[in-house]
């Protein structure tokens, strides 16, 4: 579902060359506003048997896994003596294959089934896009543009558990993500989708490839997006436990926001 969010962006900025040339800080923003509905749609599955997680992952509306809100919440589990260590690996890899495989597919419909992007100026832009992505800049670079990414991203999912409706979820998980579109941050999952889809779409690459090529994409910004991803997970997760989840019981986060409704009806002033 992420990738209709990066769909629509595609659909936004691609088809508006002008407007780019004219103004593209604009392009970049209006892009950007669209690109959180397929985040938003997203809700991650979560077993009765681990509160902690289940409050957590209320943050949004379908009931599916995204690696990069996993890269948070399973430490956080852990930390919190919820699940055991190798929970962290396996479900990570698990994640990253579903999430890879599902990426590709829709990449590879668009590429080569409905035709809604591989004709100009879609297809253009796509091509000028990946390089600017996955070429251009250094690899330290794309690790860090995935750190402020993923910081964004774990703020956003951070924000959502204290919204009880889904109106309140929307908003708390927009913003950031807007913020980290609009900004040209690295997210894994995304590129996922939109650098296999140039790839298909034969983007053209003047140095080092004639080609940007499958093992060119891993090398250069599948792994650099992933580390980065991670390391701002972790800036998220970390902290949140240790100063702001340190005095809660196991039991969950219940009590995470102020003023946050009670099972009897009674509302709570004040953090427990």
């Amino acid at each position: 579902m992420l990738s209709f969010g990066g769909l629509l962006d595609f659909i936004i900025t691609g088809g508006s060359p002008s407007l780019s040339a004219a103004n593209p800080g604009l392009v970049k923003v209006l892009g950007g506003f669209v690109f959180p509905v397929g985040l938003v749609m997203y809700a991650m599955f979560v077993h009765e048997a681990y509160p902690i997680l289940k409050e957590i992952h209320r943050i949004v509306l379908q009931g599916f896994e995204l690696l990069t809100s996993n890269l948070m919440i399973f430490p956080m589990a852990v930390l919190k003596g919820m699940l055991p260590w190798w929970s962290i690996p396996v479900n990570w890899i698990i994640v990253t294959f579903g999430n890879l495989v599902g990426s590709l597919f829709f990449a590879g419909v668009l590429a080569k089934a409905d035709g809604l992007v591989v004709a100009d100026p879609y297809a253009s832009y796509i091509r000028s896009f990946v390089v600017a992505k996955a070429v251009t800049p250094a690899w330290y670079q794309i690790f860090l543009r995935g750190i402020g990414c993923n910081w964004l991203v774990c703020i956003a999912v951070w924000q959502a558990t204290g919204a009880s409706d889904t109106m309140s979820k929307t908003i708390s998980i927009w913003f950031p993500i807007w913020i980290f579109v609009a900004c040209g941050f690295d997210h894994v999952v995304a590129n996922m989708f939109s650098l296999p889809l140039g790839i298909m779409l034969h983007a053209d690459v003047c140095i080092p490839l004639p080609f940007l090529t499958t093992a060119y994409y891993i090398k250069k910004s599948l792994i650099a997006s992933y580390l980065g991803n991670i390391v701002g997970a972790l800036l998220v997760a970390v902290p949140a436990v240790y100063f702001y989840l340190g005095d809660y019981k196991a039991g969950g986060l219940v009590d995470a926001e102020e003023a946050r409704k009670h099972s009897d009806g009674s509302i709570s002033s004040q953090k427990k």
